[in-house]
């Protein structure tokens, strides 16, 4: 059964592996997965009584979460102001230094765009 990072397992395959007998390293052998893998599919059976997988979580808070009010305010006081100008904005008036993909991801999430052309279209393009 192929895995990629950041994938379950499928839940047929959890299932047959809580339902199989015999030891870790058998039960892991016969089902090509890892013994670890099936001590976390027992613990988590024995511990809290499901046999699914766990959600998903991201430990890190946002860089700017605690920012949002303030940037939307920003955003709709100058709407034509760079990702640059606004992470300069927010280094000036809050003391975070953020990047450009940090910014853009930021407005990204709060469902603003911003324009991916800086320059004005060239006059011979058809517009």
């Amino acid at each position: 059964m192929p895995w990629r990072r950041g994938k379950a397992y499928a839940q047929d395959l959890r299932d047959r592996v809580l339902a199989a007998k015999g030891t870790l390293r058998e039960v892991a052998a016969r089902f090509d997965v890892s013994q670890a893998y099936v001590s976390r599919v027992h613990s988590r059976h024995e511990r809290m009584g499901q046999a699914s997988a766990g959600a998903k979580h991201n430990h890190v808070p946002l860089r700017l979460g605690g920012l949002k009010t303030l940037l939307l305010g920003q955003v709709a006081l100058a709407p034509e102001q760079t990702l640059a100008q606004l992470c300069q904005w927010v280094k000036v008036e809050h003391g975070l230094q953020v990047g450009l993909t940090t910014m853009g991801k930021t407005l990204t999430r709060l469902g603003l765009t911003r324009k991916k052309r800086c320059t004005l279209p060239s006059k011979s393009e058809a517009t």
